[in-house]
């Protein structure tokens, strides 16, 4: 079987296919594109103009989750639980983690202060959800690593990010939380999901967004609280 996932640098999306193919040992070739010159050849083959698309043996499939879906199917290791419930409970978490991504894109576009406040919360309480959900750890069902895991590996490299920008607080007191993303930051498959430039294109990114995160990156501001920065402005 031949696998072939096209990308893009920066695209959480892609990400997930990259640490479920990784996870399971299956070889596979990798294609970055430009999503803003999308080639025709790549349009051709993906109806949304999105990635990722993974093209397998010629056939191309569409939309992370469905990939994933796929991959569960067809290679080894599964990922997800064995129990109809438990995956049904873990597919629910799966779109969890794509509202958080929605969050965080509405984080580094936010154009003001207070748009950036109002994320900031929105986050801070979706991780909270997730902080009363987990266990023990180290992963989210405990010792077994999941397609869940795999949706938040790439949630929380953002955040190495930001964190270098100023200190938000999304993950004040949450301890699971904190301990869950260090465990995802030392995974093998999480780590090779992306390039060693990873961070430097990211902040790249935020910087031409033009937004209220670009400008604190911008103004060589200190790191601060978004109440602290608010302050100042007054």
């Amino acid at each position: 079987m031949s696998l072939h996932l096209i990308s893009h640098a920066l695209c959480p999306y892609v990400q997930r296919a990259a640490i479920s193919l990784t996870e399971k040992g299956v070889t596979f070739e990798r294609t970055h594109i430009d999503l803003s010159n999308k080639p025709d050849w790549f349009l051709a083959i993906s109806p949304l103009g999105k990635t990722p698309v993974l093209v397998v043996d010629g056939t191309p499939i569409f939309e992370s989750a469905v990939i994933l879906e796929y991959l569960e199917d067809t290679q080894p290791h599964a990922l997800h639980p064995h129990d109809a419930l438990d995956r049904a409970r873990h597919r629910a978490w799966i779109e969890f983690g794509s509202a958080v991504l929605n969050d965080i894109a509405g984080f580094y576009s936010a154009p003001n202060d207070k748009a950036l406040e109002a994320k900031v919360a929105a986050l801070r309480a979706k991780f909270l959800r997730l902080d009363a959900e987990l266990g023990e750890g180290p992963w989210f069902d405990g010792h077994q690593f999941s397609l869940v895991d795999v949706v938040f590996g790439p949630v929380f490299r953002y955040f190495d990010v930001f964190d270098a920008i100023g200190e938000f607080g999304v993950f004040t007191g949450l301890a699971r939380v904190r301990a869950w993303r260090y465990e995802l930051e030392r995974r093998v498959s999480v780590k090779s999901a992306v390039s060693e430039d990873y961070p430097t294109l990211l902040r790249d990114f935020i910087r031409r967004r033009n937004s209220y995160l670009s400008q604190i990156m911008q103004t060589g501001r200190p790191k601060k609280t978004v109440t602290q920065v608010q302050s100042a402005d007054r």
